[in-house]
């Protein structure tokens, strides 16, 4: 099977989730072709089996904002024609499953169609799909969609509140690949904390829905009680925010790490005691599910598909989105109570588990299998009439 997959390059979860998935297609002996802006963060371009194609936009004075959808509609429907690929998988609707539909109109014209899998994973329905200036066509492209995914329950509830959606959602979950997290022999607390110091990590691009100043809080509240350190990971618009809290708190500088982007993340993560969640939103939590993977306790908010990842009382604690207070006492309950903490430590790896690649990986080739069957005999049906 030839797959093409339509994806965001950036270290966002759609992106790594396409990247990850399509290298294991890769890896199993399917052919899969990436076509995206700029080569996946995370794709291992020497597998032979992997191909990128890069969308380049030409650029125009004539136009204020350069036309990428016409430009990836015209990559896609090249890259169906080279290459003969047998199913377009888009992860977001927007522009990914709307420049699918285009290339699919350019192929029908000379008598081609390839069916288009569509995943929705999150802001396209949550936040981008409900602007006035998007929400049609968001609508449109999952209708014209010939099958639908979704990383989550809570995404597939939203997705049919938000808009008319005309055909079934199947969720898939997001997954994780156990095996990169596997002990590490060499990891040395001391470079972050010292031996009677607990160590609580953040992991995110830093945006406003990430609720970093909560983060910020719920580490004073417990550090008032509990020795620890506080390690920030990742980078974006609210960083300010961050050196503003240490500008108005300076007796916490030496006690927070800031280490931007990095790429020894899995390391880090089982060095850490606790991982904080307190986002606005989360159609998954993908990051979560990585803590836990790395035998870390979550402390949360309860938004989006959260609560399908980590469970109340068995892998961390939830509390209700901006409740700092419950998030800090729920952390100060588990760092302070050492029995408790190595058991949500083996739980939350345990968790992590039912994600394992190995699970899920063959629901994707059975929902191509199924795709490819039903789409062949909707052409058949469509040339008997």
């Amino acid at each position: 099977m030839k797959i093409g997959i339509l994806c965001y390059p950036t270290y966002g979860g759609s992106g790594i989730v396409a990247t990850e998935l399509g290298m294991s297609l890769a890896n199993k002996g399917y052919e899969v072709h990436f076509i995206s802006s700029a080569l996946p963060a995370r794709l291992d371009i020497t597998n032979p089996n992997i191909f990128f194609h890069k969308v380049n936009v030409q650029t125009y004075p004539l136009f204020q904002y350069q036309p990428y959808d016409i430009a990836l509609s015209s990559m896609i429907y090249r890259v169906v024609n080279l290459y003969k690929l047998d199913i377009l998988h888009a992860h977001y609707a927007i522009p990914y499953a709307y420049a699918a539909f285009t290339a699919k109109q350019m192929l029908k014209e000379e008598g081609k169609d390839i069916p288009l899998v569509t995943t929705l994973h999150g802001t396209d329905i949550t936040l981008v799909g409900q602007h006035p200036s998007y929400k049609h066509a968001v609508e449109f492209s999952i209708n014209q969609s010939d099958t639908i995914t979704s990383v989550s329950e809570s995404l597939k509830k939203d997705t049919l509140q938000f808009f008319n959606i005309k055909k079934e959602i199947q969720v898939i979950t997001n997954f994780i690949d156990n095996s990169e997290f596997d002990e590490c022999m060499n990891c040395e607390r001391k470079q972050f904390a010292n031996a009677d110091e607990k160590i609580l990590i953040h992991v995110s691009n830093l945006r406003p829905v990430k609720r970093v100043e909560d983060v910020l809080q719920i580490f004073k509240n417990v550090n008032k009680k509990i020795k620890s350190k506080l390690v920030i990971i990742g980078e974006g618009p609210d960083m300010e925010k961050i050196n503003q809290f240490l500008e108005e708190n300076p007796d916490l500088i030496g006690e927070i790490r800031l280490l931007g982007k990095v790429n020894d993340l899995y390391k880090i993560l089982q060095l850490s005691d606790v991982f904080l969640l307190p986002s606005e939103q989360e159609s998954f939590g993908l990051a979560a599910l990585e803590a836990m993977a790395a035998n870390t306790p979550v402390i949360s908010s309860n938004a989006g598909g959260i609560p399908e990842v980590n469970i109340q009382g068995e892998t961390g604690y939830l509390a209700e989105i901006g409740n700092v207070e419950a998030m800090s006492n729920y952390t100060i309950k588990l760092l302070g109570d050492e029995k408790l903490l190595a058991q949500m430590k083996i739980n939350a790896k345990q968790q992590a588990i039912k994600f394992d690649l190995k699970n899920i990986l063959p629901i994707y080739e059975h929902m191509y299998q199924e795709t490819l069957l039903e789409f062949k005999n909707k052409q058949k049906v469509d040339v008997l009439e």
